[in-house]
């Protein structure tokens, strides 16, 4: 059985997004038992009516406070000490829940989970990142996505055994493939702490592509992508922004006049199975990495659709043994330089 404890407060949405999501989500996985945290009787008034087979995976966990999504992060970690947050991460510590989501405030989340969990030996600091599709009926996992906006040549190797051990949780991948997001494929490009990463990237036992573009993130070059927060965090803001035009643009063309509504209706099916592929709902929920625990954030504004996606990822990081490859990967790093296979274009 696998344990994982939800900030049911957290988000736009809190209660009516968390508790049926994680009703639905129990329903499909008979392995899952969720803790649900938060306000115990308005908890317990949403699950009135649930079967009672599912029922008995429901726990609720009673939390007397509500991190904001306003809340500065001094608030939320030292004053708010009763919240839904610090509760589901308390139980991941205290080895009551395996694992544990929020939709919450973001730097308060990372922040109290850093707090209450602690760093992986080896681990300098926790890297936020998520999957972005790539258009060939897959994703790309980056990373860092915005905990570290100042990172140097280490923290990006930390970064790359990170990511690399979540796809290999997530989708089996023994030895994924990891690019180093550079302004050109060549070994000189970039500035110096981008070449020195390279370096001791290629210095690595993993299965290092080189430097790869921004057009790489959405061609299945490789499977994980590494730079630090700041540039993450655009690359993400900007894909997102773009997806949202280019579907706003389709809308919009498809229904101006009487010719281009007969071709919207002629294109549906193509364009509903494009929809599906490209709904971002489907890729929701971050991991929190290089932490005594298996963290994840949702997006705050997510439906019960796109919560259930991420309490999906949860539970599949903790089915992976996330945690474990993590750990023994900075092991190997600490055990030594290895000799690598010669560097592989992603091109």
């Amino acid at each position: 059985m696998i344990r994982i404890a939800i900030d049911c407060m957290g988000g736009d949405h809190g209660l009516p997004v968390t508790v049926p999501a994680a009703v639905v989500f129990c329903r499909k996985q008979p392995l899952a038992s969720i803790l649900l945290v938060g306000n115990a009787p308005e908890i317990e008034a949403r699950l009135a009516g649930v079967a009672a087979d599912v029922r008995e995976r429901l726990r609720v966990v009673h939390a007397s406070e509500v991190v904001t999504m306003d809340d500065p992060v001094e608030v939320a970690l030292r004053r708010k000490k009763d919240s839904s947050m610090r509760v589901a991460a308390t139980l991941v510590k205290e080895g009551e829940a395996d694992a544990c989501l929020s939709a919450g405030n973001t730097g308060a989340w990372m922040a109290i989970s850093r707090y209450v969990l602690k760093t992986l030996p080896g681990i300098d600091r926790p890297a936020l990142t998520a999957s972005i599709p790539n258009g060939q009926g897959g994703a790309t996992t980056m990373l860092d996505l915005g905990a570290n906006v100042d990172c140097s040549a280490e923290h990006l190797l930390q970064f790359a055994i990170m990511g690399a051990a979540l796809v290999s949780a997530l989708e089996g991948k023994e030895r994924p493939r990891v690019g180093l997001l550079n302004v050109g494929e060549e070994v000189i490009k970039g500035n110096d702490v981008v070449k020195e990463a390279a370096e001791l990237l290629r210095a690595s036992s993993l299965n290092f592509r080189g430097n790869v573009e921004g057009n790489e993130i959405f061609r299945d070059s490789v499977d994980v992508v590494v730079c630090d927060g700041f540039v993450g965090n655009v690359v993400l803001k900007a894909t997102e922004g773009l997806a949202k035009m280019i579907g706003g643009m389709m809308s919009y063309e498809f229904k101006r006049d009487l010719p281009s509504k007969l071709s919207g209706l002629a294109a549906k099916p193509v364009l509903d199975r494009l929809r599906e592929l490209f709904d971002s709902r489907r890729y929701n929920g971050a991991a929190l990495l290089g932490l005594r625990g298996v963290v994840f954030k949702s997006h705050g504004s997510a439906d019960a659709f796109a919560f259930g996606w991420a309490l999906q990822r949860t539970y599949d990081a903790v089915a992976g043994n996330l945690r474990a490859r993590t750990t023994e990967a900075m092991a190997a790093l600490a055990s030594g330089p290895t000799t690598a296979p010669q560097e592989v274009r992603a091109s």
